[in-house]
Protein backbone atom coordinates (compact mmCIF):
# COMPACT_ATOMS: atom_id res chain seq x y z
CA UNK A 1 0.00 0.00 0.00
CA UNK A 2 1.36 3.44 -0.89
CA UNK A 3 2.06 6.05 1.75
CA UNK A 4 -0.79 8.60 1.82
CA UNK A 5 1.71 11.30 2.58
CA UNK A 6 3.26 10.98 -0.86
CA UNK A 7 2.17 13.48 -3.53
CA UNK A 8 -0.17 11.89 -6.07
CA UNK A 9 1.39 13.96 -8.85
CA UNK A 10 4.93 13.32 -10.14
CA UNK A 11 7.42 13.96 -7.37
CA UNK A 12 8.24 17.69 -7.40
CA UNK A 13 11.94 17.01 -6.87
CA UNK A 14 12.13 15.80 -10.45
CA UNK A 15 13.77 18.50 -12.49
CA UNK A 16 13.89 20.91 -9.56
CA UNK A 17 16.91 23.20 -9.90
CA UNK A 18 17.00 24.25 -6.25
CA UNK A 19 16.47 22.40 -3.01
CA UNK A 20 16.10 24.08 0.34
CA UNK A 21 18.80 23.76 3.01
CA UNK A 22 18.21 20.61 5.02
CA UNK A 23 15.88 21.02 8.00
CA UNK A 24 15.17 18.57 10.81
CA UNK A 25 12.43 17.60 13.22
CA UNK A 26 12.14 20.10 16.07
CA UNK A 27 13.00 23.14 13.94
CA UNK A 28 10.97 26.16 12.90
CA UNK A 29 11.57 26.92 9.22
CA UNK A 30 10.21 28.92 6.30
CA UNK A 31 9.56 26.34 3.60
CA UNK A 32 8.33 26.43 0.02
CA UNK A 33 5.16 24.63 -1.04
CA UNK A 34 5.94 22.32 -3.95
CA UNK A 35 2.74 20.27 -4.24
CA UNK A 36 -0.86 20.50 -3.03
CA UNK A 37 -3.32 17.59 -3.16
CA UNK A 38 -6.26 16.21 -1.16
CA UNK A 39 -3.89 15.08 1.63
CA UNK A 40 -2.44 18.53 2.25
CA UNK A 41 0.48 20.65 1.10
CA UNK A 42 3.96 19.23 0.60
CA UNK A 43 7.00 21.32 1.50
CA UNK A 44 10.62 21.29 0.37
CA UNK A 45 12.70 20.77 3.53
CA UNK A 46 15.93 19.62 1.89
CA UNK A 47 15.18 15.94 2.40
CA UNK A 48 14.64 13.24 -0.26
CA UNK A 49 10.88 13.10 0.47
CA UNK A 50 8.85 16.29 0.77
CA UNK A 51 7.28 17.20 4.10
CA UNK A 52 3.51 17.00 4.61
CA UNK A 53 1.63 20.00 5.98
CA UNK A 54 -1.79 18.42 6.70
CA UNK A 55 -4.93 20.46 6.17
CA UNK A 56 -5.63 20.29 9.90
CA UNK A 57 -2.29 21.98 10.63
CA UNK A 58 -2.77 24.84 8.18
CA UNK A 59 -3.78 28.39 9.04
CA UNK A 60 -4.64 29.10 5.41
CA UNK A 61 -4.59 27.14 2.17
CA UNK A 62 -1.10 27.69 0.73
CA UNK A 63 -0.48 27.51 -3.00
CA UNK A 64 2.47 26.05 -4.89
CA UNK A 65 5.47 28.39 -4.89
CA UNK A 66 4.47 30.18 -1.68
CA UNK A 67 6.41 29.84 1.57
CA UNK A 68 5.00 29.03 4.98
CA UNK A 69 6.48 29.32 8.46
CA UNK A 70 6.11 25.94 10.17
CA UNK A 71 7.30 23.82 13.07
CA UNK A 72 8.49 20.33 12.09
CA UNK A 73 7.43 17.55 14.46
CA UNK A 74 6.60 13.83 14.46
CA UNK A 75 2.99 12.62 14.40
CA UNK A 76 1.55 9.72 16.39
CA UNK A 77 2.92 7.29 13.81
CA UNK A 78 6.42 8.72 14.21
CA UNK A 79 6.39 10.40 10.80
CA UNK A 80 7.77 13.93 10.27
CA UNK A 81 5.05 16.47 9.49
CA UNK A 82 4.69 20.26 9.62
CA UNK A 83 2.35 22.65 11.42
CA UNK A 84 1.63 26.33 10.93
CA UNK A 85 0.15 26.45 14.44
CA UNK A 86 3.36 27.54 16.13
CA UNK A 87 1.66 28.41 19.42
CA UNK A 88 1.40 24.66 20.11
CA UNK A 89 5.19 24.32 20.10
CA UNK A 90 6.68 27.76 20.90
CA UNK A 91 6.38 29.02 24.48
CA UNK A 92 6.01 32.61 25.66
CA UNK A 93 8.03 31.97 28.83
CA UNK A 94 11.65 30.94 28.31
CA UNK A 95 13.62 28.45 30.38
CA UNK A 96 17.34 27.76 30.60
CA UNK A 97 18.45 31.04 29.02
CA UNK A 98 20.17 34.11 30.48
CA UNK A 99 21.17 37.59 29.32
CA UNK A 100 24.13 37.43 26.96
CA UNK A 101 23.47 33.92 25.66
CA UNK A 102 23.99 33.38 21.93
CA UNK A 103 20.88 31.92 20.28
CA UNK A 104 19.38 31.02 16.92
CA UNK A 105 16.59 33.32 15.76
CA UNK A 106 13.96 32.65 13.10
CA UNK A 107 12.13 35.84 12.18
CA UNK A 108 8.37 35.34 12.39
CA UNK A 109 6.50 38.61 11.91
CA UNK A 110 6.57 42.36 12.27
CA UNK A 111 4.84 44.00 15.24
CA UNK A 112 4.36 47.55 16.50
CA UNK A 113 7.48 47.09 18.65
CA UNK A 114 9.78 45.53 16.07
CA UNK A 115 10.12 41.90 15.02
CA UNK A 116 8.80 38.79 16.73
CA UNK A 117 11.22 35.87 16.49
CA UNK A 118 11.44 32.23 17.51
CA UNK A 119 14.42 31.62 19.79
CA UNK A 120 16.24 28.27 19.52
CA UNK A 121 13.08 26.87 17.86
CA UNK A 122 11.38 26.85 21.30
CA UNK A 123 10.54 30.31 22.67
CA UNK A 124 9.14 33.62 21.50
CA UNK A 125 11.23 36.78 21.74
CA UNK A 126 11.17 40.36 20.48
CA UNK A 127 13.78 42.32 18.55
CA UNK A 128 12.87 45.92 19.26
CA UNK A 129 13.06 48.34 16.37
CA UNK A 130 15.88 50.32 18.01
CA UNK A 131 17.98 47.13 18.25
CA UNK A 132 17.72 46.24 14.55
CA UNK A 133 21.10 46.72 12.91
CA UNK A 134 19.97 45.59 9.45
CA UNK A 135 16.77 44.70 7.57
CA UNK A 136 15.47 41.20 8.26
CA UNK A 137 12.81 39.24 6.40
CA UNK A 138 10.21 36.73 7.50
CA UNK A 139 11.65 33.24 7.90
CA UNK A 140 15.27 34.43 7.94
CA UNK A 141 17.52 32.52 10.34
CA UNK A 142 20.16 34.62 12.11
CA UNK A 143 22.42 34.52 15.14
CA UNK A 144 21.18 36.67 18.00
CA UNK A 145 21.69 37.26 21.70
CA UNK A 146 19.50 37.46 24.77
CA UNK A 147 19.39 41.11 25.73
CA UNK A 148 17.15 40.62 28.75
CA UNK A 149 15.10 37.89 30.41
CA UNK A 150 12.11 39.79 31.75
CA UNK A 151 10.37 39.11 35.05
CA UNK A 152 7.49 37.45 33.18
CA UNK A 153 9.91 35.04 31.49
CA UNK A 154 9.71 36.70 28.08
CA UNK A 155 12.79 37.47 26.02
CA UNK A 156 14.14 40.75 24.68
CA UNK A 157 16.65 40.11 21.90
CA UNK A 158 19.61 41.76 20.21
CA UNK A 159 21.59 41.15 17.03
CA UNK A 160 24.78 42.31 18.74
CA UNK A 161 26.74 40.38 21.38
CA UNK A 162 27.08 41.91 24.85
CA UNK A 163 30.06 43.75 26.30
CA UNK A 164 33.39 44.15 24.51
CA UNK A 165 32.40 41.79 21.71
CA UNK A 166 29.53 44.13 20.82
CA UNK A 167 31.92 47.04 20.37
CA UNK A 168 34.19 44.90 18.21
CA UNK A 169 31.25 44.13 15.89
CA UNK A 170 30.30 47.81 15.69
CA UNK A 171 33.93 48.77 15.08
CA UNK A 172 34.16 46.34 12.16
CA UNK A 173 30.98 47.84 10.73
CA UNK A 174 32.52 51.33 10.97
CA UNK A 175 35.73 50.21 9.25
CA UNK A 176 33.74 48.48 6.50
CA UNK A 177 31.67 51.62 5.89
CA UNK A 178 34.82 53.74 5.77
CA UNK A 179 36.46 51.48 3.20
CA UNK A 180 33.32 51.48 1.05
CA UNK A 181 33.03 55.29 1.15
CA UNK A 182 36.59 56.07 0.12
CA UNK A 183 38.03 56.36 3.62
CA UNK A 184 35.83 59.11 5.06
CA UNK A 185 32.47 59.29 6.85
CA UNK A 186 30.79 62.57 7.86
CA UNK A 187 29.84 61.10 11.24
CA UNK A 188 31.13 61.98 14.68
CA UNK A 189 30.26 62.77 18.30
CA UNK A 190 27.97 65.60 17.24
CA UNK A 191 26.09 63.63 14.58
CA UNK A 192 22.39 63.02 14.99
CA UNK A 193 21.50 59.59 16.38
CA UNK A 194 19.05 58.97 13.53
CA UNK A 195 21.78 59.68 10.96
CA UNK A 196 24.14 57.20 12.62
CA UNK A 197 21.37 54.60 12.84
CA UNK A 198 20.45 55.05 9.17
CA UNK A 199 24.08 54.80 7.99
CA UNK A 200 25.43 52.04 10.28
CA UNK A 201 22.40 50.44 11.93
CA UNK A 202 23.70 51.06 15.46
CA UNK A 203 22.92 53.44 18.31
CA UNK A 204 24.85 56.67 18.79
CA UNK A 205 26.23 55.43 22.11
CA UNK A 206 27.60 52.22 20.56
CA UNK A 207 29.06 54.24 17.67
CA UNK A 208 30.85 56.67 20.01
CA UNK A 209 32.32 53.85 22.08
CA UNK A 210 33.44 51.97 18.96
CA UNK A 211 35.16 54.93 17.32
CA UNK A 212 36.89 55.68 20.63
CA UNK A 213 38.35 52.17 20.58
CA UNK A 214 39.30 52.47 16.90
CA UNK A 215 41.02 55.80 17.56
CA UNK A 216 43.05 54.35 20.44
CA UNK A 217 44.15 51.54 18.11
CA UNK A 218 45.14 54.19 15.54
CA UNK A 219 42.82 52.73 12.93
CA UNK A 220 40.97 56.01 12.38
CA UNK A 221 41.57 59.71 12.80
CA UNK A 222 38.99 62.18 14.10
CA UNK A 223 38.06 65.59 12.75
CA UNK A 224 35.37 68.13 13.63
CA UNK A 225 33.30 67.00 10.63
CA UNK A 226 33.78 63.24 10.65
CA UNK A 227 36.13 60.26 10.84
CA UNK A 228 38.80 59.17 8.44
CA UNK A 229 40.43 55.81 7.86
CA UNK A 230 44.03 55.73 9.02
CA UNK A 231 46.68 53.81 7.05
CA UNK A 232 46.56 51.00 9.61
CA UNK A 233 42.83 50.50 9.13
CA UNK A 234 42.95 49.89 5.38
Amino acid sequence: MSDSREPRTPHPAAGRRYRAPRCDVGEVAYLEVVTVNDTGAFLDWGQPRDLLLPYGEQRFRPSVGKRVLVRIYTDQQGRPVASQKLERFVADEAEGLAAGDEVILVIAEQTDLGLKAVVNHRFWGVLYRDDLTRPLRRGQRVTGYIKRLRDDGRLDLSLLPPGEARLDVVGEAVLKALRESGGYLPLGDKSDAAEIKARLGVSKNAFKQAIGRLYKRRLISLSPTGIRLAPGGE
